[in-house]
């Protein structure tokens, strides 16, 4: 038996991670529980029926779990803004962590969890399942292998087509998120770091904010308002004429509706690749797509994650190169290795930890809102 303490079990540890982990191995089971929502909580695993979840050690807080929890491995699933006060409290519990991304939400939070990880020296796994996916790994297979030349360019792009959720639910609330650079892009930056091998040294972004924003009062929810019916971000108008779900009921052009509908961002890799990023939060339904293009002198690489597939264009014959993909799973069969990695961490197998790379692309994220608020291009510092 694989015993789990978790700070946080919310939706994605519930109902993302966990099955990823049992699949991996039936070991798993959670034992000590903190979370500040515990009656819903138990509520929602006794919907389950869950066989992972019984007979929990609930804990009044979590300072309270990390000292008298008898576990092999911490998952934290809170909110954002809290996941560095959480992860640094775990690490001195010395057992590996599951960390759910963004790492932290404020630069003064990233220098704690830095300056932590250098004090305890923690087996980290941070939820960065892009990384791990089959078009990344097998897109850097191929770049490491010489097939397209060195990189010099990179055409990243990620357009959201249930990008409504983050102005409907609590995502809205960017004293929670802090802005969609940390939400959305930290994978994105993550899996370009990945596959380039490569560490970004600037960054200049733009956003735009002229959509999802108004002058409805704050706190409305959709069906409390007179346009229940004809607004087309209702979830009235989403389920009945489009067949789409609302994700969340809170109006999306309220006063206090946060959040950018869409950004861009250029970034300069030490090694003088150039990467341009885009991400799209009102694009729907088959304008989906969400993956990159990759530039060496020898040919181009593209995928998307919608596609499940990598496409190889050389540059001097006029073929094309097309590798497809089954199967799947969760994030595109990127949370599957995450489990893995975590169950090899704990069995002591695997020596890697991720925190790092967390660490790294949550300051991209930071530092590229930084640029869209002051209009400046900004260097990237090491941590």
């Amino acid at each position: 038996m694989i015993k789990l303490g978790v700070i946080g079990l919310g939706n994605r540890i519930r109902n993302g991670v966990m099955p990823s982990l049992l699949k991996y191995s039936d070991e798993f089971v959670i034992t000590d529980v903190f979370d500040t929502h515990r009656a819903l909580v138990e509520e929602e695993i006794a919907k389950k029926d869950s066989g992972y979840a019984e007979n929990i050690n609930w804990y009044d807080t979590a300072e309270e779990l990390v000292e008298k929890a008898d576990i092999d491995g911490i998952m934290i699933g809170t909110r954002c803004s809290s996941h560095t006060k959480y992860a640094i409290l775990a690490m001195k519990k010395g057992v590996p962590i599951f960390l759910e991304k963004p790492v932290s939400t404020s630069m003064e939070d990233l220098r704690r969890l830095a300056e932590a990880e250098k004090k305890y020296n923690p087996m980290v796994v941070v939820s960065f399942p892009l990384r791990f996916s089959k078009l990344s790994t097998f897109s850097k297979e191929l770049i490491d292998g010489g097939k397209i030349g060195d990189v010099w360019q990179v055409e990243a792009f990620n357009d959201v087509p249930y990008g409504r959720c983050y102005f409907h639910r609590w995502y809205r609330d960017e004293s929670e998120s802090n802005g969609l650079w940390l939400q959305k892009a930290t994978h994105d930056f993550d899996y370009i770091n990945y596959i380039l091998g490569d560490k970004a040294d600037e960054v200049f972004a733009r956003w735009v904010r002229k959509i999802f924003k108004g002058d409805m009062p704050a706190g409305l929810k959709c069906v409390d308002c007179k346009k229940y019916k004809t607004c087309i971000e209702s979830p009235y108008v989403l389920e009945r004429e489009c067949q789409d779900s609302a994700y969340g009921d809170m109006c999306c052009f309220a006063v206090d509706t946060g959040n950018e509908d869409c950004g861009s961002a250029l970034l300069k890799y030490q090694k003088g690749t150039i990467v341009s990023y885009s991400q799209n939060f009102f694009a729907r339904h088959k304008a989906a797509r969400r993956g990159a293009r990759f530039y060496g002198f020898k040919g181009t690489l593209e995928f998307d994650w919608y596609k499940s597939e990598i496409k190889v264009y050389p540059h001097h014959t006029d073929c094309v190169e097309t590798y497809s993909f089954s199967g799947g799973g969760g994030h595109f069969g990127g949370d599957e290795k995450l489990a893995e990695l975590y169950y090899k961490q704990i069995k002591g197998i695997e020596t890697k930890s991720y925190l790092g790379e967390g660490i790294q692309s949550a300051l991209m994220c930071l530092l590229a809102k930084e640029s869209c608020e002051t209009g400046k291009n900004i260097e990237i510092p090491g941590i």
